[in-house]
């Protein structure tokens, strides 16, 4: 956690600030990533398997997603051309854990507020 004497980043774009949360926080921010993740969490999964749990992420969208988690080290791609994540993939989904488990929690209330359209 960042110490309260630290002045916050000049802004949350990775690309200016070099702070290593807001990288990563740029990087699964982009939509389907966390999707991706969760789906390949119980283990590898060729394209078009994924594509079909993916539901209506396009074919394109989801390559481009899949190289991008790829650059980051967090897939890789197997032989077999299946899909897994990494190591650090692997504890990513760990690091996220709880995030998932809080969103089950506050389901409802997050549901309520997405729904009530304040997007200012």
């Amino acid at each position: 956690m960042r110490s309260a004497s630290q002045p916050p980043p000049p802004s949350s774009r990775a690309d200016d600030s070099h702070v290593a949360v807001l990288t990563a926080m740029d990087l699964l921010g982009q939509r389907w990533m966390l999707r991706v993740i969760w789906e390949l969490e119980p283990g590898p999964l060729g394209f078009l398997e994924l594509r079909r749990r993916m539901g209506n992420c396009s074919s394109s969208m989801l390559s481009v997603r899949l190289q991008r988690l790829q650059d980051a080290g967090v897939v890789a791609k197997k032989p077999d051309k299946s899909y897994e994540l990494t190591i650090a993939g692997r504890q990513l989904g760990l690091a996220l854990e709880p995030l998932w488990q809080w969103s089950d929690r506050w389901a409802g209330e997050l549901r309520r507020a997405g729904a009530s359209g304040d997007d200012a």
